[in-house]
């Protein structure tokens, strides 16, 4: 392979915030070698010109579900076989890649078991194109809890989208099982079903404190770490306290609990992009009302969340929604109070950290695996231009051009 040498009209450095005028990286071998306003050019180098676009790192979304499509969820696990929804996760992983998101946390297959392992390696064995990813397996579960399959007819026996731990016990041998089937990380659904009336919000917890302590010790034993589907008190702050690395939704944080994950740097995951998508989408009137009460009831949690400092990384919840469009979710964190370096540097520096890969990914610099989009457009100025992604290299092979 030879040495790639892309230039454009700006290169954002998003550790800094700074635009180069004009901007080069010269890469080879899969990495980065060179990055500024020029770069040497070796003999025998491939030139491509992106004219007046925006290099930047490639996108992270640190929060997707590669086995969902639009539609109803709990009847794609009763409709659709693992394989059927297997092959749809490859193109649903393509799809991201091409929207410039070159790495993702798949947070549960969503009943498919540990299916993502497969996707995940085929990708690592580039057989097909996708994201790096970091995978869940299936996302855990108390009975009866959040993903339970409620409303069925109980003689059907219809299997839940998550897989059942009811104690400590229980926690760390499910942990055990996925780890052995080839999972990143734990996902476990910590509160639900959510209620919203008259201003007031409120979601039971699923697990205790002393069990979610036994799940991140049981991943931390091996290395490994726990996220948590989390959208408001006490699991919210329970989460926290036991140690995960992520408090996804994160739609109601207490003073303390925004204390202590400014603290310790666990992250916020706030999933803007699916509520809309569930508000624009309702059924009716009176259902579209209500959900577009609790999308503007989080943005204002979101707001004292920012001016509290609690760390955020972008993740949309993309798969209820359309896979590649997920870009949207930086439009929502703009406008919901981020300044725009802010949103990127939790879709790219934040997203890189929280999925083990600080340093290798999300950021354009000497020694980083060659994870490169252009975009049209400044996003510092103007944000949706992420939503214009015209060239995708990951890994030093472009994708998209």
């Amino acid at each position: 392979m030879h040495p790639i040498i892309l230039h454009a009209a700006h290169l954002l450095d998003v550790e800094t915030g700074r635009m180069i005028n004009p901007g080069e990286v010269l890469v080879d071998g899969g990495k980065i070698v060179a990055a500024g306003a020029t770069v040497p050019h070796p003999a025998g180098a491939d030139n491509v010109d992106l004219g007046n676009r925006t290099l930047m790192p490639g996108l992270i979304d640190a929060h997707v579900h590669l086995f969902l499509h639009p539609g109803a969820e709990d009847l794609q696990t009763v409709q659709e076989s693992v394989p059927a929804r297997t092959i749809r996760a490859v193109l649903a992983a393509r799809d991201d890649l091409m929207g410039g998101f070159t790495a993702e946390r798949d947070m549960g297959t969503e009943g498919a078991g540990s299916a993502d392992t497969a996707v995940r390696d085929f990708i690592n064995e580039d057989l097909v194109p996708g994201p790096r990813l970091r995978i869940s397996g299936n996302a855990v579960d108390i009975l009866g809890g959040h993903e339970d399959a409620i409303g069925f007819n109980p003689d059907q026996h219809v299997l839940s989208n998550a897989t059942f731990a009811n104690n400590a016990q229980e926690l760390v041998r499910v942990i055990r099982q996925q780890f052995k089937e080839g999972a990143d990380f734990i996902k476990i659904y910590e509160t639900g079903r959510d209620s919203l009336e008259d201003g007031k919000f409120s979601t039971p917890y699923q697990y205790t404190l002393a069990e979610l302590r036994a799940a991140v010790q049981e991943a931390a034993r091996v290395g490994r770490r726990v996220a948590v589907h989390a959208t408001g008190e006490p699991g919210t702050g329970w989460a926290a306290q036991a140690g995960v690395a992520s408090v996804d939704h994160a739609y109601q944080l207490t003073n303390e609990t925004m204390s202590l994950m400014r603290q310790r740097g666990v992250f916020a995951v706030p999933t803007f992009a699916v509520s809309e998508y569930f508000s624009d989408h309702a059924a009716n009137p009176e259902t579209q009302k209500h959900l577009r009460e609790e999308l503007e009831w989080h943005a204002r949690e979101f707001r004292k969340q920012i001016q509290a400092g609690v760390p955020m990384v972008m993740g949309s919840d993309v798969g209820p929604f359309p896979h590649g469009t997920q870009a949207r979710e930086f439009v929502l964190m703009v406008k919901y109070g981020m300044k725009p370096l802010a949103a990127i540097q939790a879709g790219t520096l934040n997203a890189a950290k929280l999925l083990g890969w600080e340093g290798q990914i999300g950021a354009i610099k000497p020694g980083a695996f060659a994870d490169v989009i252009a975009v049209d457009g400044d996003p510092l100025t103007d944000i949706e231009a992420l939503q214009r992604v015209r060239f995708v290299m990951k890994g030093g092979v472009i994708y998209k051009r």
